[in-house]
């Protein structure tokens, strides 16, 4: 049997590994949780999303740094990889050991506003925080905000599939 989709691929090799997955957004507004979900039977590994739009969502929910959001902004390298480690860290504990979780986090700037000198419309961070280390990756999207949208959610579970079959591309610095 072929299967079609990302998220199709991704269930499998989840639980495979033993792995549950737990996502972070920002830009996609839910977008990767709703393909996720998309699957039957995807309660099996899918633990939650958290979306955290505003900077205050990133610092009380997943215990991003204020400094860093301050230094870096919210669409950065160190803040993706905070974001992602930190809704690792929002579903584990006794029940689920940290080590069994994978998170993804996704932060950009959909547009049609809100770019700046050094992040345009587009620009996107996506991270992976995994037992085995933190990283991470940038991408500029060149299509409307929907389209950044999908192109962001898309990206996220093919980084995902990546890591689960040991086909990671070289990290963004």
């Amino acid at each position: 049997m072929v299967l079609s989709s990302l998220e199709d691929q991704i269930g499998p090799l989840l639980r495979q590994r033993g792995l549950r997955l737990a996502v972070a957004e920002s830009c996609t507004g839910g977008l990767v949780g709703h393909r996720v979900t998309n699957v039957p039977g995807s309660s099996d590994y899918y633990l939650g999303s958290v979306t955290a739009y505003a900077y205050e969502a990133k610092r009380f929910l997943l215990k991003v740094n204020s400094e860093s959001l301050l230094k870096y902004g919210a669409v950065s390298r160190e803040i993706a990889l905070e974001m992602a480690n930190g809704v690792r860290r929002a579903f584990s504990g006794s029940e689920i050991p940290i080590e069994k979780v994978v998170g993804i986090a996704v932060t950009g700037i959909a547009g049609p506003g809100g770019g700046l000198p050094g992040k345009p419309v587009g620009l996107t961070w996506i991270a992976i925080s995994s037992a085995d280390g933190d990283r991470a990756w940038k991408f500029v999207w060149e299509s409307d905000r929907v389209g950044n949208k999908m192109l962001s959610a898309g990206q996220a579970l093919r980084l995902l599939h990546d890591y689960l079959t040991e086909n990671l591309p070289p990290e963004t610095r």
